[in-house]
């Protein structure tokens, strides 16, 4: 499959692992940040389930090593186990899965799995994972930013259904240089409150049809599959053009975006993106993404609000188009 500007393969012995797989990222757009795309592979193994008489032996003493290899990786670990070990050297990673853990497939997609996969295309490629969403319209991509529960995902849903194209919810790959951005567009998560926003909207419906997947925080949240009409996804990796910081405060009677400056954008980005900050790449990243057009978004009465002060920030050309195939 292609993704995250890589060609990944992965091999499993388990069925039920390889649907979890296809679940997460069948029929995404391939996204190429280079002319020749990396190759990547991905292991996953299902250990074998313990049985009695082992159980009974764990009383008396610990269970020996267990061996487990794959991609060049060679692991060892007692008991059955979950985790996932990466080489960016040889581009491969190895997921163990206990049998046990099948009952939790959300975790198991999106601690493990998608954990491999990012983290193997961006210390390949030299990317900067970004804890943000992104939305835009054909190529230029606005970066939402803003802490967990700020409203990305409410926010980006409402682009969706606006029109604007998807790029990603919740981890965002830069190149430090140029600052093209890629993700995978698989599911949005939104919250069961948010639905009041969608009260008017033929989307509601099929929303509370979505599976309902548990956080760890205990935080329940509708999850979308967005790879079906009416959702466009972005088709190629956007060219990020703006930065929209996302504030939990009201914005009154005053307009919902406050312009940012040079200065003040360098100290949010460090603040929001703790973990980024440290990457390689960062400060070249931050350097270009100081001098884009900033803003705090603050909220109003409806999210649509919001949407169509983004709207204004993409070129009008992009924004003609976009109004005429709505209608």
């Amino acid at each position: 499959m292609q993704l995250l500007g890589g060609r990944f393969h992965f091999e499993t012995d388990s069925t039920r692992l390889l649907h979890i797989v296809r679940h997460a990222y069948a029929k995404l757009p391939p996204h190429k940040l280079s002319a020749t795309a990396p190759h990547f592979r991905v292991k996953l193994l299902l250990a074998s389930k313990r049985r009695p008489h082992q159980a009974a032996r764990m009383a008396r003493e610990p269970p020996r090593v267990r061996p487990f290899a794959g991609g060049g990786i060679l692991c060892g670990a007692m008991e059955s186990a979950n985790f996932m070990a990466l080489t960016p050297q040889q581009r491969s990673a190895l997921v163990v899965i206990s049998q046990d853990m099948l009952e939790f497939p959300y975790h198991i997609r999106y601690e493990l799995l998608e954990f491999a996969v990012y983290a193997l295309a961006a210390r390949v490629q030299k990317l900067v994972p970004l804890h943000a969403a992104c939305v835009g319209c054909n190529g230029q991509g606005i970066l939402l930013l803003g802490a967990s529960g700020a409203g990305k995902s409410t926010l980006a849903l409402h682009c969706l259904l606006q029109g604007f194209e998807f790029l990603a919810e919740d981890s965002v790959l830069v190149k430090p240089d140029g600052l093209l951005a890629t993700g995978v567009a698989n599911f949005l998560h939104v919250r069961v409150d948010s639905l009041r926003f969608l009260r008017d909207t033929s989307s509601a419906p099929a929303t509370r049809r979505s599976e309902v997947i548990r956080r760890r925080s205990g935080v329940e949240k509708f999850e979308i599959d967005l790879r079906r009409p009416p959702y466009r996804l972005a088709p190629a990796p956007q060219r990020i053009g703006a930065l929209i910081f996302i504030s939990p405060k009201s914005a009154g009677n005053r307009p919902l975006l406050t312009p940012l400056r040079g200065a003040a954008i360098a100290k949010l980005l460090a603040s929001d993106q703790r973990y980024a900050a440290s990457q390689p790449g960062w400060s070249s990243f931050a350097r270009q993404a100081s001098a884009l057009p900033a803003f705090e978004l603050r909220r109003g009465p409806h999210p649509v609000q919001a949407v169509e002060a983004l709207r204004a920030l993409l070129p009008r050309d992009l924004i003609t188009v976009r109004r005429r195939e709505r209608r």
